[in-house]
């Protein structure tokens, strides 16, 4: 698998993830750039992250968009992608989607989360993930599987979408806007294993819920005419 040789920034949300991410950060592609937004971290993951090469972000404002959206910010490559920081995902995994990206093929290329094993995935979180998909399903008329964490669009388009949600609904606010600007969105199977320490958001059963209750504000956001440069 060859990489594509232009510059790509790696969003890598962090709260406390020391752990993981030695594996994760030796897996960004050669020539790309780990941005790791540390959202308060009390483990030195921001500090462990610096010394491995990794450029650092702090987002004080607690919140997965937060992170998310405090990368994408400070980012400056043309192309980004958003990857989970917790060795769940591997981001290996990005270098075909950058690809198709670059081929002109989609706008917005999403990994559809593949457990390796049992429990890499808890039950509820699937059952979660698997009711907010056909939901966004009646809303937009995508036809996806996963609202997963891995995925890649360029920076200009993703900022033209006037992302607003801070919080869990993030990712899914995403994908309802580039649907409304008429993006083409993509989805690929990707490995999904067991995640390193405990989950933030999907962890618990109120987690899960907390989650739902987030994106299903998203899901009622009035679909919004295309964004100027979002478009296709």
């Amino acid at each position: 698998m060859t990489t594509p040789p232009i510059p790509v920034d790696v969003i890598l949300p962090c709260l406390d993830e020391a752990e993981a991410l030695p594996w994760v950060l030796e897996r960004i592609p050669p020539g790309w750039r780990a941005l790791v937004v540390d959202n308060g971290s009390t483990d030195g993951s921001a500090d462990l992250a610096r010394s491995l090469g990794a450029t650092v972000v702090r987002e004080p404002v607690r919140g997965f968009g937060a992170a998310c959206h405090a990368g994408l910010l400070a980012s400056t490559a043309d192309i980004v992608c958003f990857c989970d920081c917790d060795a769940s995902l591997d981001p290996t995994r990005l270098v075909p989607f950058v690809s198709e990206l670059l081929a002109g093929e989609s706008d917005l290329v999403l990994g559809r989360r593949r457990p390796t094993r049992r429990g890499a995935w808890p039950l509820h979180a699937r059952a979660g993930n698997l009711a907010l998909s056909r939901l966004l399903r009646r809303r937009t008329g995508l036809r996806l599987h996963d609202l997963g964490p891995l995925r890649a669009a360029r920076r200009t388009d993703l900022l033209a979408l006037g992302l607003t949600d801070r919080r869990s609904g993030y990712p899914l606010q995403m994908v309802v806007r580039a649907a409304d600007a008429g993006w083409r969105v993509a989805e690929h199977d990707v490995p999904y294993r067991p995640r390193s320490g405990a989950s933030k958001v999907t962890g618990t059963w109120r987690g899960t819920w907390q989650a739902v209750r987030d994106m299903s504000r998203v899901l009622a956001e009035t679909a919004a005419p295309a964004r100027e440069g979002a478009a296709r």
